[in-house]
């Protein structure tokens, strides 16, 4: 059980959810404490991007961090600051960030 364990149960469930994650691990695109907004992911429609901010879990850890690379169906994460998670399929990506406020 993680801090995002709740947030990826309501994603799951097809709900979108809206938190202030704390951490400055993505500064320049979302700063501690701001109010995010994240959706869940149609993959038959939309799937996600390299550059999107996503709620997902990479060796067991829960992150929202930003999609570096992708390779078919598995994709790289990691935050704003260069730092590379690692590697996640797609079953591991749970919410794509929509909008963030102050």
């Amino acid at each position: 059980m993680g801090w995002a364990t709740e947030h990826i149960k309501n994603l799951n469930e097809g709900k979108t959810i809206k938190f202030r994650p704390k951490g400055n691990s993505m500064s320049g695109k979302i700063e501690s404490g701001e109010l995010v907004t994240v959706q869940p992911i149609n993959w038959a429609q939309d799937g996600v991007d390299v550059g999107d901010i996503v709620l997902c879990k990479v060796h067991g850890r829960q992150y929202l961090h930003l999609i570096q690379a992708q390779q078919g169906m598995r994709f790289k994460i990691g935050n704003n600051k260069g730092y590379t998670n690692g590697w996640t399929s797609w079953k591991g990506i749970y919410g794509v960030v929509t909008k963030v406020e102050k």
